[in-house]
């Protein structure tokens, strides 16, 4: 046993601590027996205070009490650079049985440090410090690789679900972990960020809400304009950042508006476009004028393991789960048959909850023997039907929005995209409808209409239906 294991296993350092206004990270549990809980005041840049608790085997109390005395006193920031690998370094090094202690013990620091130093955090501001939302893939990577000056990185815990792939989640706690040893690889302070009520609260019940009046929302916009880079902002503020680095796929125009991306087919800026002015100011993306292969290309060379990670498919808090089944777990939206109708009214199918179906969906309506292809054209939560016709009935050449909001003069809007991943289609806008130069299928009451001039974003809007 190495004498440094046995100091902290005989004499651990802040066992049974409690420092006041200390924020506690918690890691560990009933499945694996052992738990680990650390606390962490920070005043100013500085962690003042640590303490712990432990269950478990000894080399869990011993990992702990490690952690515990790497940060006590040091600068916040450094503490964010304290992963498994300097734990078990602290401990002298530990056998492939024990590391699974030090990372517990990381995992419940890390969760401190960061739950303090976006409470209490006050480090003086450079101007040349950015923050970097680090998801863990090879976008968020090479946005670090590549972002100005000095570089901290922060990942946000969103959601956490026994039904979910943590692997597949870009949010999960898994996703922490991995974005964690990431950035550690590449020399940079992380912190995590646990935001869980806040999404919950702000971006899935919404969700569940829009899915049960029979909308179709899009959760990202609403997660980027209202959740995850306003907190991102604020923790920024904290360490003394002047700005946040992300690895969207979206720029900005020389007077501030967001622009879309160089590669169209990554285009991301439909997601961001519920951002005001004021936070886009604060933004920077790196990628924007990028290609992906370009961008894995320059992971590689720097060689980074996420090189060839492939990328997040799903929303975050569906991953590996399917929305039916999310609904029903956590939106009380089990089934509920009713009717499917033609455009008279016609009852032509049965269904098992119209909140299972999106305007201009063909798969999954079950009415096998239709003499044509039969699509959605709208679903009625009070009366629970679903309508069905042909794909000719979907197009509409007028959009009716609601909740404008514009960056800029109506009369500069000359094109809208109605989808995440559509072709922006010619367009004016008229007070609150969008009369189309040409007509689109399935505008889908719920989802985000993006407002363009040229490629610059100058306002977004809802859905309302087609007129």
């Amino acid at each position: 046993m190495d004498e440094r294991f046995e100091e902290h296993l005989r004499h651990p350092v802040g066992l049974g601590v409690k420092p006041p206004r200390a924020r506690e990270g918690v890691a560990g549990g009933a499945a694996c027996g052992d738990l680990v809980v650390v606390r962490v005041a920070v005043a100013g840049d500085r962690v003042v205070a640590a303490g712990f608790d432990a269950s478990g085997c000894g080399a869990v109390r011993a990992a702990a009490s490690a952690a515990v005395e790497l940060v006590t006193g040091g600068p916040v920031l450094e503490a964010a650079r304290v992963g498994a690998p300097q734990v078990a370094a602290a401990l002298g090094g530990l056998s492939a049985g024990k590391l699974h202690a030090a990372d517990l013990a990381a995992d419940a620091l890390a969760r401190a440090v960061g739950a303090a130093a976006r409470a209490d955090a006050a480090v003086p501001a450079r101007a040349d410090r950015t923050l970097v939302a680090m998801s863990g893939g090879v976008d968020s990577a090479v946005a670090a690789l590549l972002a100005d000056g000095e570089a901290a990185t922060v990942t946000l815990e969103l959601w956490r679900d026994p039904e979910n792939d943590g692997e597949r989640s870009c949010c999960s706690a898994s996703a922490v972990r991995g974005a964690r040893a990431l950035a550690h690889r590449m020399g940079l302070a992380h912190f995590t960020l646990d935001l869980r009520d806040e999404f919950r609260a702000g971006v899935v019940e919404p969700w569940l809400a829009d899915h049960a009046a029979g909308l179709t929302p899009n959760p990202c916009v609403r997660c980027n304009g209202g959740v995850r880079l306003d907190a991102m902002l604020a923790f920024a503020d904290r360490i003394g950042a002047a700005t946040l680095t992300t690895g969207h796929y979206a720029r900005r125009t020389d007077d501030g508006l967001l622009r879309l991306a160089a590669d169209p087919a990554k285009d991301q800026a439909y997601t961001l476009a519920g951002l005001s002015p004021a936070t886009l100011a604060r933004l920077r993306f790196p990628l924007g004028d990028l290609e992906k292969p370009r961008v894995r290309a320059l992971a590689a060379e720097h060689g980074l393991p996420v090189a060839a990670k492939p990328d997040s498919q799903d929303l975050c808090f569906l991953a590996g789960t399917g929305r039916a089944s999310f609904l029903a777990r956590h939106g009380a939206l089990a089934e509920r048959p009713g009717d499917i109708v033609d455009r008279r009214g016609r009852v032509v199918g049965r269904h098992r909850g119209h909140h299972g179906f999106t305007v201009g969906q063909r798969r999954g309506l079950g009415l096998g023997g239709e003499r044509e292809p039969l699509y959605v054209l709208g679903t009625d939560a009070r009366a629970n039907t679903v309508t069905v016709g042909p794909r000719a009935a979907l197009a509409t050449e007028r959009v009716a929005l609601r909740d404008v909001r514009l960056h800029a003069p109506a009369e500069r809007v000359d094109a809208a995209k109605l989808r995440y991943r559509a072709a922006p289609v010619p367009c004016r806008l008229e007070h609150a409808t969008l009369a189309l130069a040409r007509a689109v299928d399935a505008a889908a009451p719920g989802q985000t209409a993006v407002l363009l001039h040229g490629d610059a974003v100058v306002g977004c809007a809802t859905i309302a239906g087609c007129e």
